[in-house]
């Protein structure tokens, strides 16, 4: 890929980046990539060349992959063949005007992803309302409760008429407001040390229609389907409509609810925390979203803002002598209510799942609030997530606010998707790293090993929007054998078809084809190496190492990278044997070991100083952001601002500090502006405010301005840190340098240091060059 194509738009109108854009044939060569072979596609990326058509797409009557480019086509006969099982197939009788002049879009060679409206007739005169359960935290002091409560308020008034709006409060125990008495405030209240399935929610709200006089009895032919029979649908205040109303009536509603509400009442006794069941209210919302109609697009939005300690879900006693699990308690294995409570979200995630509904979860609190029990249920129904400090900070609010505001750059939040994959036949599918669940279905190319979700060529996608970007990694399995014409051809395939429901409840399906080639073995090295893209591999690097990290037990992060690195570059590399002198790599290669050197230092992999919860948080986020974000996050930019030169990139190091010069440090989750001490003394001064230093005034601006670019366009909102050389906040920037001057280093007067003991960039790339041409 050329570095001009890359700077515009590297994942193109298919959203599809793979870590090698030419693939060995064997699994032997494969295996000596070192960097396995995966693509990261995003399924649903916005592109202005996607053509829509209004009509279903063509599909092959052996193995469902749909018509596209890749496809022969007899024009005479009206057949086309099939470039994943090479079925020929005929066209339907209302594209027999087809020739060479006149083809469909989906055949035009440049519309490798297509979207398709999928008519549904159920949908038609009523198409599905997307609906949104807020579920409010009232354990909090009054300021916090406050906080929250208005971003509820304002976040009403963006959602969609026609979605249905519900509403549920906790604290020591669970309400449920019901909203189809606008003038009476009724609440349904569920005791929080209780365990309750769907079944017990349901009937304790009357909304389960059973066989003798709408009780329960044994539980009826609806709960085998996942599908819950409601009374009374249609009449006003009754079922369903009791709870859940059009926002149009129920924001109103809702929004007086708020008003009344206060922290909650529960005595809490000195040196204890709050009673809270967070685990029990996302049940009861989760019982009462699966009330609605099947295949409606649902959300449990929670705003909470402390641990749980209270029922299923809790992840700490109420005795605050007791410390909150840390990293070190989950590798002792002595955190003792973490297991029980993964186990119940798990459970919970298989409901949402099965239903096809989402949990996003919005923490703020200075204390953890159990993420890392809960990124099982918020990564399997493809919720989102935002951890902050407070509910009246930036993070969360600017987070909140976007997530229902319905400008240009929305998220483009849709529903109830799912995604197949079709291969060319040497192609296995090991699983996906990502905001997904296995559907378990299987088929020729799944191949026998598993990573993430696996097990299967089809996935849930409960929720997914424009960023949604997964990760799918793939085994080679060599049969070497011609293909029915004789020969081995020389181009791979590969299908997404990617189904969902757009928030205005239409049915689309996407389907995007790529191909690749295949390299026989005397040309792999040259080919290879001129399709690696390091930015993928690093974040599927990345991707592989926090998964390792939470399901292997003794694995050793920093020494498999390590290992893998050295490997590399012994083998792509140029330089004679034990010369490390005459080391070089290939361009294509040469940010690699500087992305490695930045990803051992990170937060995926150095747990220490960061709680469970924030490592948690930070891995979600990994996971399911574009290349290119998650490349800053792994290795943040830097920009360097002067009087004497434009704003431009400067090195990730400690000598990039100098006293005339501000820096702007994004790593993705905070965005720093950190003035040199010169500057932060003349902005002291306020030369900015004087006519004659005009000059001064734009320079000031300028990162503030930038910053502000990059904040608007990203979610969650990064945090801004405005600091200055050698203030308390500079750590935000120093922690994320290359440490090339330490306190034990020799470094010249007023230069900055920093307090590690780390390896800096060059030491690491002087053993790296050492150890990579060693003959043994």
């Amino acid at each position: 890929m050329s570095t001009e194509m890359a700077n515009t738009d590297p994942e193109g109108i298919d959203g599809v980046r793979m870590t090698w854009n030419a693939w060995p044939r064997t699994k032997v060569e494969a295996s000596k990539c070192v960097i396995p072979i995966a693509a990261s596609i995003s399924p649903i990326r916005p592109h202005p060349h996607i053509p829509n058509n209004p009509y279903a797409p063509l599909r092959c009557k052996t193995c469902s992959a749909v018509l596209n480019p890749f496809c022969r086509v007899d024009f005479s006969a009206l057949i086309w063949i099939c470039p994943f099982c090479f079925q020929r197939n005929h066209f339907p009788h209302h594209y027999s005007g087809i020739s060479e002049t006149n083809v469909p879009a989906e055949l035009y060679p440049q519309y490798t992803t297509v979207e398709y409206a999928v008519p549904n007739p159920d949908t038609r005169l009523n198409p599905p309302q997307p609906v949104y359960v807020f579920v409010l935290d009232t354990c909090m002091i009054e300021e916090e409760l406050k906080y929250a409560k208005l971003a509820l308020q304002q976040a009403l008034e963006f959602i969609p008429e026609n979605a249905l709006v519900g509403f549920v409060s906790f604290g020591t125990q669970v309400q449920v407001h019901e909203l189809g008495y606008a003038d009476i405030s009724k609440v349904y209240v569920f005791q929080g040390s209780k365990e309750m399935t769907r079944e017990d929610v349901l009937d304790q709200l009357g909304l389960l229609a059973g066989v003798a006089n709408g009780r329960r009895m044994g539980g009826g032919p609806g709960f085998q389907k996942g599908v819950v029979q409601l009374q009374g649908q249609g009449f006003p205040n009754s079922g369903v409509s009791r709870f859940l109303l059009p926002a149009s009536e129920g924001a109103y509603i809702i929004h007086s609810r708020l008003e009344e509400l206060g922290v909650d009442l529960w005595p809490v006794a000195p040196g204890n925390r709050s009673l809270r069941c967070t685990g029990v209210a996302l049940s009861v919302a989760a019982g009462l979203i699966c009330a609605c109609s099947p295949g409606t697009g649902g959300r449990i939005v929670a705003l909470v803002g402390g641990p749980c300690t209270e029922g299923n879900g809790s992840i700490v006693s109420q005795d605050l002598s007791d410390p909150v699990r840390s990293h070190k308690d989950l590798d002792k294995d002595s955190a003792l209510y973490f297991r029980k409570a993964v186990n119940f979200y798990e459970e919970l995630s298989k409901q949402m799942v099965s239903q096809g509904h989402v949990l996003d979860l919005f923490a703020s609190a200075l204390d953890q609030v159990g993420v890392a029990e809960m990124k099982v249920i918020i990564e399997r129904t493809g919720g989102l997530v935002v951890l902050s400090e407070s509910f009246g900070h930036s993070v969360f609010k600017d987070s909140f606010k976007r997530v229902f505001e319905n400008r240009e750059d929305s998220l483009g939040l849709s529903y109830n998707g799912t995604l197949e994959m079709n291969c060319s036949k040497d192609i296995k599918i090991q699983g996906i790293i990502g905001p997904c669940t296995s559907l378990e279905k299987k088929g020729p190319a799944v191949a026998s090993t598993t990573i993430g979700q696996g097990n299967t060529n089809a996935w849930k996608l409960c929720g997914l929007d424009n960023d949604t970007c997964l990760t799918v990694l793939f085994d080679i399995s060599s049969s070497d054998k011609p293909d029915h014409s004789g020969n081995l051809n020389p181009q791979l395939y590969i299908q997404t078809l990617t189904s969902y429901q757009s928030i205005d409840g239409q049915s689309k399906l996407r389907v995007t084809t790529i191909t690749r080639r295949w390299i026989e073995g005397s040309a792999v090295s040259e080919e290879l190496m001129q399709g690696f893209d390091q930015e993928t591999a690093a974040v599927v690097m990345a991707r592989l190492t926090s998964y390792k990290m939470e399901t292997e037990e003794t694995f050793d992060a920093t020494r498999w990278l390590d290992r893998n690195l050295i490997r590399l570059c012994s083998r792509f590399g140029d330089y004679r044997k034990d010369d490390p002198t005459s080391f070089s790599l290939n361009p294509n290669f040469s940010l690699f070991p500087q992305f490695m050197f930045n990803l051992r230092r990170s937060p995926f992999v150095q747990v220490f100083n960061n709680s469970p919860d924030e490592t948690a948080y930070f891995r979600m986020m990994l996971n399911r952001e574009s290349i290119t974000n998650a490349t800053v996050m792994i290795q943040p930019s830097l920009i360097s601002y002067s009087f004497n030169s434009l704003p431009s990139p400067a090195l990730l190091d400690v000598a990039s500090i100098s006293a005339d010069r501000i820096l702007l440090l994004d790593s993705y989750f905070s965005v720093v502006i950190f003035h040199g001490i010169t500057v932060a003394q003349w902005r002291n001064m306020g030369y900015q405010n004087q006519p004659e230093h005009q000059a001064f005034s734009q320079l000031l601006q300028a990162p503030h301005d930038d910053a502000e670019l990059i904040i608007r366009d990203r979610f969650p909102a990064p945090r801004l840190v405005v600091c200055d050389q050698h203030g308390s906040q500079a750590r935000f920037l120093l922690a994320k340098l290359n440490p090339s001057a330490t306190y034990n280093s020799d470094v010249g007067a007023g230069m900055d240091v920093i307090f590690t003991d780390d390896v800096n960039l060059q030491v690491f790339l002087e053993h790296l060059q050492r150890l990579a041409v060693q003959s043994s």
